[in-house]
């Protein structure tokens, strides 16, 4: 289980964030445009160390699983191969079934874990974002913006703009967050839990094998 924390893109979950219109009519104020980062506001929300607090809980009960199941594989493996060469066919046969179950099973547990991680992200993420997006709107309204884009991303919705455009103190000063004073660290997840490599499942011979 690898500690390192892969930085969010929050792409999926904050595609409603990347445009935001503001209720005042075109046809009554000049064009007015706006921009905010998402990652640095989310960074400095309090719901940040949480969420982040809650993920690694959840990666961790994860990984305990996958050790309880990689565990069980190692020590029925190798007890095969010490006893594979006086087993009767029908019985080594049936203990070569067991582990390559066993195997597979590891297999989809940590394709089911990465997915189910992912969805953990995003549940956790919710409540943030659905405040983040109304702070947004509160603001774009307070201060005659008419779009709010979103800066963040390898390739930005925002290309250029003016300081003055920038709205992210604005939103996290309506949130009553002091801008700066929290951590500078993005909201992260862990990285999905993964066993050792995983050996292949014992052959059908009577050799041992070391794996």
């Amino acid at each position: 289980m690898t500690t390192t924390m892969n930085k969010i893109r929050v792409a999926l979950a904050i595609a409603a964030l990347t445009l935001t219109t503001a209720t005042a009519s075109l046809a009554q104020a000049p064009l007015k445009i706006g921009y905010t980062s998402v990652e640095y506001v989310l960074s400095q929300m309090p719901e940040s160390k949480q969420i982040e607090s809650q993920l690694k809980d959840y990666s961790t009960q994860l990984k305990n699983q996958l050790d309880t199941k990689y565990a069980e594989y190692q020590a029925k493996g190798e007890a095969f191969q010490k006893g594979a060469a006086t087993m009767p066919d029908p019985v080594r046969a049936d203990k070569q079934k067991e582990l390559q179950n066993l195997q597979q099973s590891i297999q989809e547990f940590q394709q089911s874990a990465e997915t189910s991680l992912q969805q953990k992200q995003q549940t956790l993420l919710k409540p943030a974002l659905d405040k983040l997006q109304q702070t947004i709107d509160a603001v774009a309204n307070e201060n005659g913006f008419t779009y709010v884009l979103n800066s963040d991303g390898a390739s930005p919705v925002l290309l250029h703009g003016p300081k003055e455009g920038d709205i992210s103190d604005l939103v996290l000063k309506k949130m009553g967050i002091t801008p700066g004073a929290a951590s500078a660290a993005k909201v992260t997840t862990p990285a999905a839990p993964a066993a050792s490599a995983v050996p292949a499942a014992a052959t059908k011979t009577k050799t041992k094998t070391k794996k």
